[in-house]
């Protein structure tokens, strides 16, 4: 079921926006060469107790997982890309990591993701990673009232398509509110003017992923890890946003 926020229902989930945040923002400076998955894991869960908040992942138990997740933070490490469960693994000179947190602040959720490169830099990583943030920036100019799903969908998957990239549509974005996961599904592809029509108080998370050569995945034997078919990289931006009369409101904004 789609359910739209008030205004003082979206105010409300700022917090939460704010929070998941400064995590992520916490997370991007620590990542670095020697460094564990699990310490990245450790921090995120400190950082969830210490703010009194509740972690989306730790239970968290659909259909194509496993087992319930177990951890607080997803860690999806170069060719893994979508939710990479954390291990016992150092942090490698050029590794590519990204991190996607989610976290419910007095009962509202949000949910974001970024992709950083530890140590040396190589530049076909980082056009990866520059496509879903700017394939995110596009879809979230889309992302107001009167526009259709398929206007952000067709943004993203226009950006991604014309720096030579191929679309998974099996995982994309996705309604946030009280719960992680919820209606609206956002496809990363699509037509232009087709789909739900945009209202005020749609919240959606809204997150580009890309690997390099392929758009197939396969469950890694953690049961949870999603990684690239041909063993290439990937990449994944996401951002929690509100639809409103005002245009969008990007609820888990970090600074830049």
């Amino acid at each position: 079921m789609i359910e739209l926020r008030t205004p003082a229902e979206i105010d409300a989930m700022r917090p939460a926006g704010v929070f998941v945040a400064s995590v992520l923002e916490t997370l991007r400076d620590r990542i670095a060469v020697g460094v564990n998955l699990l310490e990245l894991d450790r921090i995120a869960h400190q950082m969830i107790t210490e703010r009194g908040a509740e972690s989306c992942y730790i239970d968290y138990h659909p259909s194509f997982g496993a087992m319930p997740f177990g951890k607080v933070l997803c860690t999806s490490v170069n060719d893994a890309v979508l939710h990479g469960l954390p291990f016992d693994y150092v942090i490698q000179d050029g590794d590519v990591v990204s991190v996607d947190f989610a976290a419910s602040v007095d009962g509202w959720v949000t949910d974001s993701a970024l992709t950083v490169i530890a140590g040396t830099v190589d530049e076909e990583d980082a056009r990866l990673i520059r496509t879903t943030e700017i394939a995110l920036d596009a879809a979230i100019a889309q992302a107001v009232v009167g526009n259709k799903i398929g206007d952000i969908s067709a943004a993203i998957g226009d950006v991604c398509e014309a720096a030579g990239y191929s679309v998974n549509l099996e995982f994309g974005g996705h309604g946030v509110g009280h719960t992680m996961h919820g209606d609206p599904h956002v496809a990363n592809n699509g037509r232009a003017g087709r789909g739900l029509k945009l209202r005020p108080g749609l919240v959606i998370a809204i997150e580009p992923w890309l690997l390099a050569t392929t758009d197939e995945l396969y469950t890694d034997a953690d049961g949870w890890t999603l990684r690239s078919a041909d063993g290439s990289r990937g990449a994944h931006s996401e951002h929690t946003v509100a639809i409103t009369d005002d245009g969008p409101i990007i609820l888990t904004k970090r600074a830049s």
